[in-house]
């Protein structure tokens, strides 16, 4: 049987082997002493090890899965993890940018040329295009388009006839997506419902589904983002630059700093300032929240973090809405 447990800073993962030495998805060294029952696993190894298994599950098990891409950290994770399940060939999937309209635009950039480096089909469902052709609809007043990344998924979703969508969400991140099983089971309309998911014991995933019906796929479950900026930093892959402290006007709104932009202007009374932040996560920049900070290496986040308690969702406003805002989301389709 395999014992783990989640170490912290450089610890290792202890795996008891017994019978075949060359357990499945785990690559463990063997122990220097002929008579060890042990051996030592780095634990993101092993993290590593089971995503790549579960992103061959989809490309086994799907006929038309995509993977869905933000231009996060999240994201940028379950493309080297991607290139390590598939290189040298191209990816069984595209990739899939819901694109609200209102991005940081340095993500943007960041991911025109990510893609082009790697060579692979980008998909971009555009909420403008959306709303241009009315199949998309704003609410008066509404200034976050989060909610109507929903529509344009399902709708990318349905034009291409996609059976699964392989995401980057973490179940350390909020409480409705510490309900989600790896294989997210979803209705013919893209709803979620949690009491109508199926089991997932011994690494056995159930990808059976009718047509029109869909799974969304969530290879870094298991991991947390202390996680997933450690493997950045051993992988020493780039990420875009909000992530590092910069310099930006903000204003503080509800408790919470946001970047002044076009699409969040001032508010009558309200006063900007300019200061030393970064961004935890990327998202719609009339919701997305920032923090002071001063760092400005992989490192240095990673010693930030440590010492946080409030969970990198805490800075997305739009989450703060009711205490069910994100499972609610889930239900009508959201990722």
């Amino acid at each position: 049987m395999f014992k783990f447990d989640r170490p912290t800073g450089g610890a290792q993962l202890f795996v008891e082997s017994k019978g075949d030495a060359n357990s499945p998805n785990l690559t463990a060294s063997k122990s220097a002493s002929a008579g060890a029952s042990t051996s030592a696993v780095d634990y993101l190894t092993a993290l590593e090890a089971e995503s790549i298994y579960i992103l061959r599950e989809v490309a086994a098990e799907f006929d038309r899965p995509a993977l869905l891409f933000s231009g996060g950290k999240d994201s940028i994770t379950l493309l080297r993890l991607a290139e390590k399940a598939f290189r040298p060939g191209a990816f069984p999937f595209p990739l899939v940018h819901v694109d609200t309209g209102h991005n940081f635009p340095e993500v943007l950039d960041f991911r025109d040329r990510l893609i082009n480096r790697l060579e692979e089909r980008l998909i971009v469902a555009s909420v403008d295009e959306g709303i241009a052709s009315g199949s998309i609809r704003e609410l008066p007043g509404e200034s976050s388009r989060n909610r109507l990344q929903t529509p344009a998924l399902l709708s990318i979703i349905e034009k291409h006839k996609f059976d699964a969508a392989i995401g980057g969400a973490r179940r350390d991140e909020e409480k409705a997506r510490a309900k989600e099983r790896i294989f997210s089971f979803r209705d013919a309309f893209g709803q979620w419902d949690p009491r109508n998911q199926r089991p997932e014991l011994w690494k056995l995933y159930n990808a059976r589904i009718h047509p029109s019906e869909q799974m969304r796929v969530f290879p870094l479950s298991n991991w947390t983002e202390m996680d997933v900026w450690q493997y950045i930093e051993r992988e020493d892959l780039e990420v875009p630059s909000i992530y590092f402290s910069h310099e930006r006007e903000v204003v503080e709104r509800d408790g919470q700093l946001l970047p002044v932009s076009n699409y969040l202007p001032l508010k009558g009374g309200e006063q900007s300032s300019r200061r030393q932040v970064r961004m935890r996560t990327v998202g719609d920049m009339t919701c997305t929240g920032c923090h002071e900070s001063d760092a400005r290496s992989v490192a240095d986040i990673i010693r930030e973090i440590a010492t946080m308690k409030v969970t990198e969702r805490g800075s997305r406003t739009d989450d703060k809405r009711s205490e069910t805002a994100m499972e609610d989301r889930k239900r009508e389709g959201y990722f």
